[in-house]
């Protein structure tokens, strides 16, 4: 049997407390939780550090890092850690620009240790069984509806808003996860347009147009201002009917009939799959989501709507 992997969590915050811990002590055969580092949270009964150097530097057994700051400030933590031997798994988005995650596969690749860019989002209970529904039945057209209350998901969260903070990207990167895992083929990026707040860095909405090499077209909407019910629903349309995908992939119905799906575990397959990479000396860096987010902000229309107030 395989000694539990110790690991250590960087940047403990509300996405901690309500995914990653939980996750982590439901798979105690796989992982010790040993360390934290953060500047204002810890986890009880757990060592805690106010930067990573310095738990680092205090605890040598480490042997994972889970970084779940913010991106604009997870490529200096990541690169620390891989310097130090340590396996790193990235929370969504990897990071804050291509080139960052690049230099971190190529280092983590030097160093000899592993490297996870997690989507959580592909590991809805309906996304599996969406994939292998659209490999034998060629989609047509897709639209994805994933619209918010950032008011409700990232109250007082400024680093959402800066540069490099994603804006609605931040939810919207998880519906892109998904349509990059389900759909056969690729798709690129033909139009966008995003609506900037005038006292933001971020965009609060976004309308993208893709298409893949067979002119299969691609809609999404991305919105930060939905009240009431929350909307997190992909439709595929085929020769034979639908494929809809709702509540972030947690429910799907193909052709009018829901299916029976397993129980909802994203955060715990996330574990699972970074215990995986680790023991098979691999990394696993998929990046397609946060290129087309970066496509987006490189061929969108930009337009200043009205200040956004917590």
């Amino acid at each position: 049997m395989t000694s539990p992997i110790k690991l250590a969590i960087v940047g403990v915050g509300k996405i901690v407390y309500d995914q990653h811990l939980p996750a982590i002590t439901g798979q105690a055969a796989d992982y010790a939780l040993v360390a934290t580092a953060s500047r204002n949270n810890t986890i009880d009964n757990v060592p805690s550090f106010p930067t990573i150097e310095a738990m680092l530097a205090a605890d040598p057994s480490i042997e994972a890092v889970s970084l779940c700051m913010p991106p604009q400030y997870r490529y200096a933590a990541a690169r620390k850690a891989l310097a130090a031997g340590k396996h790193v798994f990235l929370e969504k988005p990897p990071g804050a620009t291509l080139s960052e995650v690049a230099d971190l596969e190529a280092f983590a690749a030097a160093q000899g240790v592993s490297l996870f860019a997690s989507w959580h989002s592909r590991y809805a209970p309906g996304v599996q069984p969406a994939k292998a529904y659209l490999a034998g039945e060629k989609p047509t057209a897709m639209h994805v509806i994933w619209k918010e209350d950032v008011r409700q998901w990232h109250p007082n969260q400024d680093w959402i808003w800066q540069a490099g903070g994603l804006g609605v990207f931040d939810p919207g990167i998880n519906a892109l996860s998904i349509v990059t895992e389900i759909l056969p083929s690729a798709v690129f990026l033909t139009k966008a347009a995003l609506e900037f707040p005038e006292n933001r860095d971020a965009p609060i909405g976004a309308d993208l147009h893709f298409q893949d090499a067979d002119g299969v077209k691609v809609h999404a909407e991305f919105d930060w201002r939905q009240t009431g019910k929350q909307s997190w629903d992909i439709i595929v349309t085929t020769a034979k009917g639908e494929v809809r995908l709702a509540d972030g992939g947690s429910r799907l119905w193909i052709n009018g009939d829901e299916q029976t799906l397993a129980k909802e575990a994203e955060y715990p397959s996330l574990y699972q799959r970074f215990a995986e990479i680790i023991r098979a000396g691999k990394s696993d860096v998929d990046v397609a989501p946060l290129r087309h987010v970066a496509d987006a902000f490189m061929l969108g229309q930009r337009k200043v709507v009205d200040a956004f107030h917590d």
